[in-house]
């Protein structure tokens, strides 16, 4: 038999193969177990492997193959009524399925520009982002967001879109004003900024400020819940947390637990309606709202509810920055840590007091996720520069137990020491 091809497609360091998938960990060829604590990329949320899961899979398929997106089938009438019904923010009832946290960003900043245009404002088109953040690799995503060595090399496609520093509300206001209101499309942010900063969580009175000042100048808000949506913050959304319902809500992950490519953009009739009157459509993309991934999601969703797992997830989340506190809270190259319900983050420092990085070129971060990984231990690496160069972000799944709490504190706090110890500070 000839040689397999190299799957990586810019080539580089030999990359793990899972075989398998079960409860909190990935089973690798040679049956080595790795204990998920990153649940992929911040996406797996009722566990790996579940049979009820390949039940439905099996089922819709074998009932409904693609059906193009405006077309309705029962299973994508069956999510949008749950989401509608049992999950999103009171007021938000207008549903377009994506298949992934990308294009929901996308077409959130496609659906606000085109609102403005139906109302009138077509030189609304500016979205003003925030250093740091992440929201996706479309060209609209890579603008708005402030991830700063994802956005590099790519400088000469990017939008004309603002930046303002994460935590200062009255920074928005002064953009807004700098760059003149009737420029100014949308505002879009993280409720927990996640793989651009590990876990860095605004100040208390930091969205009410925000949505209110969106309010005043005619900016729409749109948030990013494509890491934190779905329970990952101990709520069913991360802004839940601050009382503030936005204009738009982008989701992906959690949407499916990492059982089908999905996502959604999810906003308010008043908005739609306004397209609607000036006959404006919604393009879709090919296989958005995919008739199999609908049912999966609404099997995930229906998990969710039936055991509870969004209040699991705030539990466990208590519990794993207990441990995370009683391991790092006095190491000296751990500078803070932090998040909400289980998507907590560690930042790493070569000097807390005098607050000192290491050296870039060491990439901290990265042999921390690199010995954890050699360990059985997965992690997310996070930290795009200014203000957090060196993080590592945690979002195992909801269903972890105590034990593989436990382990995974264990694992990682070997991880950084080794990590640590490899680097001449």
């Amino acid at each position: 038999m000839a040689a397999s091809a190299d799957y990586n497609f810019v080539p580089g360091a030999a990359t793990p193969t899972v075989v398998a998938t079960e409860g909190c960990e990935l089973v690798l060829a040679d049956g080595w177990r790795i204990l998920d604590g990153g649940g992929g990329a911040i996406v797996t949320n009722i566990g790996h492997g579940r049979p009820e899961i390949a039940e439905v899979a099996a089922r819709s398929t074998s009932t409904i193959d693609y059906v193009i997106p405006p077309w309705n089938t029962p299973p994508r009438q069956a999510l949008v009524d749950r989401l509608v019904q049992s999950w999103l923010p009171e007021g938000l009832d207008r549903v377009a399925l994506v298949s992934g946290g990308s294009e929901s960003v996308e077409a959130a900043i496609r659906l606000a520009h085109g609102y403005h245009v139906c109302n009138g404002e077509p030189d609304r088109y500016r979205v003003i982002g925030r250093w740091p953040s992440y929201h996706g690799v479309g060209i609209g995503g890579l603008s708005a967001g402030g991830h700063r060595s994802r956005r590099a090399g790519f400088e000469r496609l990017l939008l004309d879109f603002p930046h303002v520093g994460w935590d200062d509300p009255d920074a928005l206001e002064a953009m807004i004003e700098a760059q003149g209101p009737e420029t100014i499309a949308a505002f879009i942010a993280e409720p927990v900024i996640g793989a651009a900063a590990g876990a860095l969580v605004a100040p208390p009175d930091y969205f009410p400020r925000v949505a209110e000042i969106c309010r005043r100048y005619g900016v729409l808000l749109i948030i990013d819940e494509v890491m934190t949506g779905f329970g990952r913050t101990g709520k069913r959304f991360g802004i839940e947390h601050w009382g503030v319902t936005p204009d738009i809500l982008v989701g992906g992950k959690g949407l499916s637990g990492g059982y089908a490519p999905m996502g959604g953009v999810y906003t308010r009739t008043s908005l739609t309606q306004t397209l609607a009157d000036k006959g404006q459509a919604f393009m879709f993309f090919t296989f958005a709202a995919h008739s199999s991934a609908c049912a999966i999601s609404d099997r995930v969703l229906e998990i969710m509810q039936d055991e509870d797992l969004v209040a699991r997830c705030a539990a466990a989340g208590a519990t794993l920055r207990e441990r995370l506190v009683d391991r790092f809270g006095d190491h000296p190259h751990v500078s803070d840590i932090r998040g909400l319900g289980l998507m907590l983050g560690l930042e790493f420092v070569a000097e807390r007091n005098p607050h000192r990085w290491f050296p870039a070129e060491a990439h901290l971060g990265q042999a921390v996720v690199r010995e954890a990984l050699e360990r059985g231990l997965w992690v997310y690496p996070a930290g795009s520069g200014d203000p957090v160069q060196d993080a590592v972000l945690l979002g195992p799944p909801f269903t972890i137990t105590d034990a593989e709490i436990d382990r995974l504190v264990g694992v990682l706090g070997e991880a950084v020491d080794a990590a640590v110890a490899s680097i001449r500070i």
